[in-house]
């Protein structure tokens, strides 16, 4: 198996691989990998020039028409790891025939994959569509009959499309697995086997996931015959490296102050633990003259995309999550993350803190807490091994607006 680090060099660390001897080299750009100019040349026109770790090991080895097994974090370049070398090969399709299929454990990701490649698709002539559970069915299928080259779904949507007759299988001979660790978590797996069995034998296999181990090596096992291994070394973003704060409030208080550390912030997300929560902060927040608005899995799928759309843009101040809605959505720059409800174990903290200090950036994690929920919350910090006081605030208090200097309350 062969790694990358952080600084494009390739390495073999002996805490991943025993006995591996390190080999370091610069790493290629994009026309070294064997990418035609078309696609380089869209690449340059969006001010992609150097490969990521990922894209500058797999790339060749995806090109040659090996399958490759990526291991990497979400937000690492993986789609263009695995889009460009696909889109660069892949036929022309014939109606409702694709010759390409992404699986995505998300519509959200669906949608981001579909976006990242629509240009350099564009530049080699191949179309690209998402489709996913929550929209009109019928117009993804329309879609797909007129000829749709690469499509990104949920495996729950592509099944739908199978049995209605609207998707056929026999053309594909590019196949991804995307954030195959995270579709175990979500419980998507035999869906994706489903698909994995009925795709003519004979496709090349892509499979990218932030764990290689358990069910995913499972899945390596059976489906990808002899894969090229590659993994990118990165280091984790810890909860020693964010400022951590606890602020204790009062009930009918507690919307106010939440608003007072979103104001001076670009971007912030809240935390609830139901979609009804998340619904109600976001409407009293907009009462307060923040812009606010909330999204869970309850809302319409043109709700979800165009407020995930405006966060990312920064025309949104704020997004209020649930934790199950969050769950693939890569921003960079969040600048707060606030748990208006305290979350229920210590693996969800890290979950919802890890929203921020992503990039080399610094972030605050605030978490607010009710008189009746401070055992909770301690019991929560000496899991994380967090020393910080619960201070009590009222939304006047000064104090607030020194969270995101992570200044000491």
């Amino acid at each position: 198996m062969s790694f990358l680090d952080s600084d494009q060099r390739l390495v073999a660390p002996s805490d991943i691989e025993p006995g591996v001897e390190p080999a370091v080299s610069v790493s290629p750009g994009f026309a070294e990998l064997g990418l035609s100019d078309a696609i380089v040349a869209a690449l340059e026109a969006r001010g992609i020039t150097a490969p990521f770790p990922i894209q500058a090991l797999t790339v060749a080895d995806a090109l040659a028409g090996r399958d490759v097994c990526g291991k990497a974090k979400t937000g690492s370049g993986k789609t263009l790891a695995f889009g460009l070398p696909i889109l660069q090969q892949m036929g022309r399709a014939e109606p409702g025939s694709p010759t390409g299929l992404v699986l995505a454990p998300t519509r959200e990701l669906a949608n981001q994959i579909c976006d990242e490649l629509a240009a350099p698709a564009a530049a080699v002539g191949r179309r690209v569509l998402a489709t996913y559970g929550g929209a009109p069915i019928d117009k993804q299928i329309n879609k797909l009959k007129s000829g749709v080259d690469l499509v990104v779904t949920t495996p729950g949507r592509m099944i739908d499309l199978i049995e209605r007759d609207a998707v056929k299988l026999g053309a594909v001979r590019h196949v991804v697995v995307d954030e195959a660790d995270r579709m175990a978590d979500m419980g998507f797996l035999p869906q994706v086997e489903w698909i994995l069995r009925n795709v003519e034998p004979g496709h090349q296999t892509l499979l990218f996931s932030a764990t290689l181990d358990g069910v995913v090596d499972s899945l390596i096992r059976r489906y990808q015959t002899d894969p090229a291994m590659h993994a990118v070394v990165s280091r984790e973003v810890t909860v020693a490296e964010m400022a951590h704060r606890f602020v204790s409030v009062h009930k009918m208080d507690k919307v106010k102050v939440a608003a007072a550390i979103a104001a001076p912030a670009r971007r912030t997300m809240m935390f609830t633990r139901t979609k009804a929560a998340a619904d109600r902060l976001a409407r009293e927040l907009q009462r307060e003259g923040v812009r606010a608005a909330p999204l869970h899995g309850d809302l319409r799928q043109t709700a979800r995309e165009k407020s995930l759309q405006q966060f990312i843009a920064g025309k949104l101040p704020v997004l209020v999550a649930t934790d199950v809605a969050a769950r693939g959505i890569h921003v960079d720059d969040v600048d707060v993350v606030v748990q208006y409800d305290p979350p229920s174990d210590h693996k969800t903290y890290v979950h919802r803190a890890g929203r921020t200090a992503r990039a080399g950036e610094s972030g605050v994690v605030v978490t607010l807490s009710l008189w009746d929920e401070e055992l909770d919350v301690k019991r929560l910090q000496r899991r994380l091994e967090l020393d910080e006081p619960i201070v009590e605030m009222f939304s006047n208090d000064p104090r607030l607006k020194e969270l995101l200097q992570a200044s000491r309350m």
